[in-house]
């Protein structure tokens, strides 16, 4: 598969409301995806980590939590946000939909990730 016909458009993007809770400002043409989401369910959210740099993303071998009394592996073995494509997943907890505007706890997203997708995490 060509990367050309790779198109990821975000549905949303993240806003930070406290440490431990997020917003997920969902635009208002994906609303309809919403139905059936509830206080409660848990959510898969896969983010842009936006704020990685191309040398970041290039950057395939790490120390596991950036311990260097740890032995260096490949990203792929990790949940290093260094990535050739920096998407990022986390399972949160809905806590309030409004709307657009799902509140949910638990989410490790800096504010202003671009939101590629959210799933049932059942």
């Amino acid at each position: 598969m060509s990367t050309n016909a790779m198109n990821i458009e975000p549905v949303g993007q993240v806003r930070a409301i406290s440490s431990d809770k997020s917003s997920l400002e969902i635009e208002d043409r994906y609303v309809e995806a919403l139905l059936g989401v509830e206080p409660g369910d848990k959510l898969q959210v896969l983010y842009w980590m936006h704020k990685l740099t191309a040398d970041d993303r290039r950057r395939l071998r790490v120390h596991p939590r950036g311990d260097t009394a740890r032995p260096i592996q490949g990203v792929f073995a990790l949940r290093s946000p260094m990535r050739p494509n920096p998407v990022g997943v986390t399972v949160v907890e809905v806590t309030a939909i409004q709307g657009t505007r799902v509140v949910v706890n638990g989410l490790d997203a800096l504010d202003g990730s671009p939101i590629i997708d959210l799933k049932n995490a059942g």
